[in-house]
Parts: structure tokens; sequence; C-alpha cells
């Protein structure tokens, strides 16, 4: 069975030979030339080159005799493990699309992702088996049991497979209505693979994997770390306390994070006492890093720090260099080579540099559209005078003469108060400088006489003396009359997704459901 893709398809940029890396290919070649080294590890098994390849092409050899060939679509619903990533490999060798379903979704919403794009589910984690069962899947696999999984012999060599044939499916998170599903062909993974070296995720790279596989901000950086050779150690769940201890034991090189979690590594008062010298790069993204963090991160964790702006659906990709560009911190950095990144306005327009829009960006990595959701693979479209498909991000931003990106909010978050556009980020980058405020999401809600009006939900520190007022009143000594906030509030905590977005729609609701 072959995935049918959306009729609407995004035109990618193509060099006259379509050059990327094959996954398929670079992946068995290190069992010959790095079989000894280590591929990848977990809490209870521990994997070199010869054995990862040999039970991934185990893998493969018994999903084609199951049927499995060329985009054939093969879901999980499993937590990080070393079987995790061998059940991955397995099906890109034997042709097949990875489905890596959310574990964060409802039973409900996996059921209509499933029905979206027609996937068996085929490997699943203990702690997943009842929601297996109870969408009907009971023949997955289990995690515990893969490596002992089937009769056939190793497949020969990976299955080949052309440059727009399916490689993975990406389900938006779905905590309501219904998911899309994010088409992703080997040109667009072979072209990320090819790029993310510059990082130095290569074969003498160790990467800390601390985010779901089933988000592409883990992706990013496990497949090219595969394809290179390097060696991957895995999470099941982050925590602070054990990603320090794994860090300083494996003398990891490398971690793909976001920033609630740079956050709370921060925080933690025992980081100091940990051996992080070993690091050389670390990479944050979906979500813009403070200054103030990334100050912090520079100043005692030892390695280079990128922060990293991109969609699952591709187009658009910029990277800061935090160390040496110290004065725009407050930025995504600059697009990267090969991207093609604008600003529009409501009505679709070009903006000169300065003046803030609707960021949009085209590349060699976009997705083919949203599966069977031609209507919203359209929306997502912008079309530029010379003809040429861009992706809208839905986030507004600005470029400043140096070329740098400053992001204000999502589209759908702006503020609209008395006439006047209020972007979020502004006022929760003031919040954040209050000595007592941990974490803050500024939201709108109704107000009678401005029709919205922005709120300040702040987390405060641990020892924090200040209250709602005090902190509201700081805040708005030091923001323009029409961005005061109406109020503050104190929170516990702030609701966030698996890898760390803060849940605005959440936070919204109750003012106003």
């Amino acid at each position: 069975m072959t995935l049918t893709n959306s009729p609407t398809r995004i035109t990618a940029p193509q060099s006259d030979d379509i050059s990327f890396l094959d996954f398929g290919t670079a992946f068995v070649r290190h069992a010959k030339e790095r079989p000894d080294h280590i591929a990848v590890v977990d809490e209870t098994v521990t994997l070199d080159w010869r054995s990862f390849d040999h039970h991934a092409r185990c893998v493969a050899a018994q999903l084609q005799q199951e049927g499995v060939g060329s985009g054939t679509p093969v879901a999980a619903l499993a937590d990080n493990s070393a079987a995790y990533l061998t059940f991955y490999a397995g099906v890109i060798l034997a042709g097949g699309a990875m489905v890596p379903l959310p574990t964060s979704a409802t039973i409900d919403v996996l059921a209509k992702m499933l029905d979206d794009c027609g996937a068996r589910l085929r490997f699943v984690s203990e702690r997943h088996v009842e929601t297996a069962n109870g969408l009907g899947f009971v023949e997955a696999i289990l995690a515990n049991d893969l490596f002992d999984w089937g009769q056939a012999a190793p497949m020969e060599r990976p299955v080949a497979v052309p440059p727009e044939s399916l490689f993975d499916l990406i389900y938006s998170s779905g905590t309501t209505g219904t998911p899309k599903g994010i088409i992703h062909d080997h040109l667009f993974r072979g072209r990320q693979l090819m790029r993310m070296p510059v990082f130095g995720l290569d074969q003498d790279a160790r990467l800390l994997m601390s985010t779901p596989l089933y988000s592409n901000t883990t992706q990013v950086a496990v497949l090219p770390v595969l394809a290179r050779g390097g060696a991957v150690i895995s999470m099941a769940k982050f925590d602070t306390q054990r990603f320090l201890q794994l860090s300083q034991d494996h003398a990891i090189t490398h971690a793909m994070l976001v920033p609630v979690q740079y956050m709370r590594l921060m925080r933690d008062p025992s980081f100091d006492d940990f051996d992080l010298s070993s690091y050389s790069t670390k990479l944050s993204t979906s979500a813009p890093l403070p200054a103030s963090l990334i100050r912090d991160i520079l100043d005692r964790w030892p390695g280079e720090l990128f922060e990293l702006y991109g969609m699952t659906e591709g187009g658009i990709s910029s990277v800061l260099d935090c160390a040496s560009f110290p004065d725009k911190l407050d930025t995504v950095g600059r697009p990267v080579q090969g991207c093609d990144a604008r600003i529009i306005d409501e009505q679709g327009y070009e903006l000169p540099i300065g003046e803030f829009g609707e960021v949009v960006g085209r590349a060699g990595a976009m997705m083919q559209g949203y599966l069977n959701a031609d209507d919203k693979t359209q929306e997502v479209i912008w079309r530029s005078p010379e003809g040429e498909d861009f992706i809208r991000t839905g986030d507004m931003g600005r470029f400043d003469a140096d070329g740098f990106l400053t992001l204000m909010d999502r589209k759908k978050d702006m503020i609209l108060s008395g006439g006047f556009n209020i972007y979020a980020a502004d006022l929760e980058r003031v919040l954040r400088d209050h000595p007592d405020v941990a974490d803050v999401a500024v939201i709108a809600i109704p107000s009678e006489i401005w029709g919205e009006t922005p709120l300040g939900l702040v987390v405060p520190v641990a020892d924090g003396q200040a209250t709602a007022v005090q902190i509201m009143d700081w805040a708005n000594a030091q923001l323009g009359k029409t961005q005061r906030l109406s109020r503050v509030e104190l929170r516990d905590d702030l609701p966030r997704s698996s890898i760390g977005k803060i849940l605005k729609r959440e936070l919204r609701a109750p003012y106003w459901d």
C-alpha cells in the first residue's frame, strides 16, 4: 500500500541533480565501517553499530513479509528507547514511511490519525498497550519484544525509493478536532540530513535525546546522527537530574532541547556539580529562548549554543549563533543559506525591512502538503510575485537591517486592543526581567472598553516576594501606553505541550468560554 498524497502539492526549489542524502544507504554503511562503535543506548540496552544494523534489517525484512513497501505508512505509539530507534530505522530500510503517533493525544484523536493515513499500528511501549488495544491493534509489537520479533533473515540492502516517496508523516498534536498530517518525502529529510552536520551532528557526535521521537524537533537532530554513524543516548522521559547524570556518564557532545528544558536545567540546584565539559554544541528550538536564559547558558554550560527557528512543514529556517551575536539575543538569527524568507501584510503584499508582518519561507526542505486536506494546504501557501510557493508560518515578525529576524507572536495570538496590535512577546520579555518571575505567558482576555486587553499569567520563583499587583506595576512602568497589562495573575505552573510550548489556547479558554 502507498499513501495517496494530498492533491495540492507545494513545490520546493530543486537543484539540477536533486542532491540529498539517502538515509538507508548511509545507515547500512556504518555496520561495516564502525561495527564496534556505540549506536544507540537507553536505560536497558546498549547497541553497537553491528547489532543496531542487524536488528534494524531484521525488522525491515519482517515488515516486507507483511507487505510493507515503498511509501507504506507504519505507525508506532511509544516512548523513547533503543528499540523505538531500531524499529524506525527498520521501517525506512523496508521502504516504508514512519508515522510516530503523539503519546500525549487522546485515544479518539489517535483513531482519527490512523483512519486518516490508513497506517497499521505495529510498535507500542508497555505503557501504551491499553491504548493500543482500545484502538483495535492487538498485534502491535511490544518494545520489550522487538529484538526477538519475527523469523525473517536480515534484509540484504535497503529498498531503493524515489525522492518523492513518503519518508514520514507527522501529525500536529491534535488536542481537539482533526489534526493535520504533514507529509515529508525522502527529498525533504535527505536535504535536512545534508544540512545538519554543520552543527557537528556527525559520526563523532554523542547526542542525548530527551524530547519525544514523534516530534520533528527530535528527528531533526536524531536522524542526521544516525545517518552519519554517531551515537544516540535515549531518555524515555526528561528529568533534570537524569539528564545531567547521562551527560556526564556518556560524555555527551550534543543536545537538542526546547526552552523550558533549558530553564529547568539551569535552575536545578546541582547543575554546576556535574561535569559537562564534553559538550561541543547545544541546540534549541520550538520557541524563542529568552535573552537572559541564553546568557546564563553561555556563562555556565560549555560548548556553543545555537537557536534554530523552523517549522515541521519546512520552508523557513533561521539560525542564531548565540555567542557570536550577543547583541542579537532577542532575535532568532538569520535565514540559512538556501532559504528565502520574507514578511507579508494581511493582503499578502511584501513589506520592507523593519516592518512587522507574517513570516513566509521557501527552501529545499518543504512538505509536500497536508494529507487529505487540500483546503488546509492551500491556506498555508503564499505565492510570490515570481510565482513560487512559500509556506506561511503564522508567526509575526520583522527583519532588521542586518537580516536578523525578530519574532513577535503567533498571528492567532496577537492581541487587538482598542485598535492597536499588541504583541504578547513584547510584554513577556519585560515580565521575564522581573527577579521574582520564573515563567510567564501573556494572553488576550475580553474587555468591554477595548475589545481585548492583555493579561499576564506569572509563575513566581520559589522565594519570590512580589505580589501580582507589584509585578504588573513594575512591568507597566516600562511598557508603552497602548501595551499596558490590565492585570497579572499568579499561577503554580503553565500548561505546555510535550515539547514545551505554552498552550495559550487552554489559558484563554476560561476567559472567552
